[in-house]
């Protein structure tokens, strides 16, 4: 649950999926039906998202359940975090959560081979875990040191396992089969069960739900001012991005995806 490259994307694929308005998309869809039942001419072309989702109806209902979820208790608690609790504690707690994903990241970077970054990484989350209390602070960053954030999916995809269908998680949103098979470890790394501590966990979960959902309050007017039909555009840029983070920003121009090379 990590924030790569391709920082606008992901805002507007979590806000469509953490949205406080709920997607209107089978009207939208009704309507697109009848405009195209009418007219004459011939159909678009399928688009790149629309090939890669074989379950979209099912997708479509779970995205919808995901922003009623979003806009009947996180998007009120997240409200509620944001008004009570100071700037400069929340940014605090980013920050731990950041840490921890960059210990994470390290391991990643190492399995795809790219060493420099691991140990980037590594120098990353001891330095800040030490001098910056516990990663409180965030103390690397002020130092120039970059982030080079992965995860498990990203790595499966350097391996050369392909994403398979597009396919949306209850709760955790836009994913493909890839990247679903590798949330499991990705959730096992976080902070909430990296600690094996019953009542730290509850808290730790929620604390990061709030933290990751306060940093998009401000998207979904965005989303809802360019997208007709939420769940389309959300698809298309989650597909997008994650194709672009497994290949380190330089995605192949042919259809026929492999593995990129390792560093």
């Amino acid at each position: 649950m990590s924030a790569r490259g391709g920082a606008a994307a992901l805002v507007l694929a979590w806000a469509a999926l953490c949205g406080s308005a709920v997607a209107q998309t089978a009207p939208a869809a009704a309507a697109s039906a009848a405009s195209a039942a009418d007219s004459t001419e011939p159909p678009d072309p399928p688009t790149a998202g629309q090939l890669a989702d074989p379950w979209e109806p099912f997708n479509r209902a779970m995205f919808a359940v995901n922003q009623v979820l979003d806009s009947d208790l996180i998007y009120p608690l997240t409200s509620a975090y944001v008004g009570l609790v100071p700037s400069l504690v929340r940014t605090g707690v980013s920050n731990v959560f950041n840490n921890a994903e960059d210990l994470w990241s390290a391991v990643n970077n190492l399995l795809q081979g790219k060493l420099d970054k691991s140990v980037m990484m590594s120098f990353r989350f001891a330095w800040n875990t030490v001098f910056g209390v516990a990663g409180i602070l965030d103390m690397a960053t002020e130092l120039g040191i970059e982030r080079f954030p992965e995860d498990f999916g990203q790595t499966l995809g350097v391996w050369g396992v392909q994403p398979g269908p597009y396919l949306v998680l209850p709760f955790f949103g836009p994913s493909t089969v890839r990247d679903a098979a590798g949330l499991p470890l990705d959730i096992a790394a976080s902070p909430a069960y990296a600690v094996n501590q019953g009542s730290f966990r509850p808290v730790t979960t929620v604390l990061q739900i709030l933290d990751t959902r306060s940093q998009l309050l401000g998207a979904t007017q965005v989303l809802d001012t360019i997208a007709m039909d939420k769940y389309s555009f959300v698809r298309d840029a989650f597909l997008s991005r994650r194709l672009r983070l497994v290949f380190d920003g330089n995605p192949p121009e042919d259809d026929e995806i492999q593995a990129p090379a390792k560093e």
